[in-house]
């Protein structure tokens, strides 16, 4: 997933038009031009279309936090070194922080997306690369992400992205509504699979019990 396009779905969800959008760099210490702001919001088939970079991006989403949650320091934050990435993982976790989201809402978030998911799976987006439980966060998982804000945000207004038809689900969500979705044994199939009752009467323990098992016998005549 494209940086331009993440660019131009945060805005969207968070109403940032272009004015908005130069004053969140400059609180990272980032001067954007007005041109060159708008050529990174374009589709790869427009013209005059130039590709986000991953230090643009990581400026913007770290300007949108202390935009929304207030400096740290009077320095800003430090940029993306030459040759360093920005990662889908990391997008996810500036836009947390800047949201202030919590485990919940990240998961209604992603539900709005129509992409269910559970509490353990999302931690591991946030865990560090060498966490034996990282997992990372592809493009699919993020532009779920991505619609679901848009549509928590602006309900009132339609999605620019296409509906992503049925939900669809973790593994760990589909492994959970399996266990759940065990259809249960009727009436019927109860009472065949009951155990016969026991005969009534004393049981010999080696012998199978007779009907005349409760007959005394004629007592036997000694020699």
């Amino acid at each position: 997933m494209n940086h331009n396009d993440v660019l131009r779905r945060v805005r969207f969800a968070l109403r940032i038009d272009d004015i908005a959008a130069i004053n969140i760099f400059k609180l990272a210490g980032y001067k954007m031009d007005i041109e060159y702001l708008k050529a990174n919001m374009k589709k790869e088939e427009e013209p005059g279309y130039l590709p986000c970079r991953d230090s643009i991006m990581a400026t913007f989403l770290d300007g949108l936090i202390i935009k929304m949650r207030g400096a740290q320091s009077e320095t800003p934050p430090p940029q993306l070194a030459k040759g360093e990435y920005l990662s889908n993982n990391e997008i996810l976790r500036k836009l947390r922080i800047a949201l202030s989201f919590r485990d919940d809402d990240m998961l209604e978030v992603m539900k709005l997306g129509n992409f269910n998911m559970s509490k353990s799976e999302m931690s591991a987006f946030f865990r560090k690369p060498d966490h034996r439980n990282f997992k990372p966060c592809g493009d699919q998982v993020l532009r779920y992400f991505l619609l679901g804000l848009a549509r928590k945000l602006r309900p009132d207004v339609d999605s620019p992205v296409a509906d992503n038809g049925k939900p669809i689900y973790s593994p760990a969500v589909k492994k959970s509504l399996n266990k759940k979705s065990k259809p249960k044994r009727s009436a019927s199939s109860q009472e065949h699979s009951k155990k016969p009752a026991k005969p009534a009467g004393r049981i010999k323990v080696w012998h199978k019990p007779d009907n005349n098992e409760d007959k005394k016998r004629p007592p036997t005549k000694r020699r």
